[in-house]
């Protein structure tokens, strides 16, 4: 239900925007697997985006991806990668969404809004197993 109306508010929001305004980028899906939890060092992530970032890194730097990972045309780079992570501190997920992600095994989609990788000024955030 949450995720409904935090869809809702979000098609508010951009069907008022001005023409040439911010948009709807694209999407992805990835699966959160045991990897996508740690950082290049080997610390164990507790924060939802830095698990959503680090995924990103995964696959784009480190080409460690998981079966059914999807490609993204955005996130090759370190600054696109930050830009998500900030995005993705303003996300509401319910405790469930978040527990999903901060165990792993589970599936998220984002949408992405904005004017461009760098500029992600919001993100609607689906997640299941």
């Amino acid at each position: 239900m949450m995720r409904l109306v935090f869809s809702l508010l979000i098609a508010l929001m951009f069907a008022s925007a001005p023409a040439g305004a911010q948009g709807l980028l694209g999407s992805y899906s990835a699966w959160i697997g045991q990897q996508d939890l740690y950082n290049s060092r080997g610390q164990r992530l507790t924060e939802t985006w830095q698990i959503i970032r680090q995924d990103r890194a995964n696959f784009h730097r480190f080409n460690r991806r998981d079966p059914g990972d999807g490609n993204d045309p955005w996130f090759a780079n370190a600054n696109a990668r930050a830009s998500l992570e900030q995005a993705m501190m303003n996300v509401y997920l319910t405790p469930n969404q978040r527990a999903m992600i901060l165990q792993g095994g589970s599936w998220v989609q984002l949408d992405l809004y904005g004017w461009s990788s760098q500029q992600i000024t919001a993100i609607n955030l689906m997640v299941w197993r």
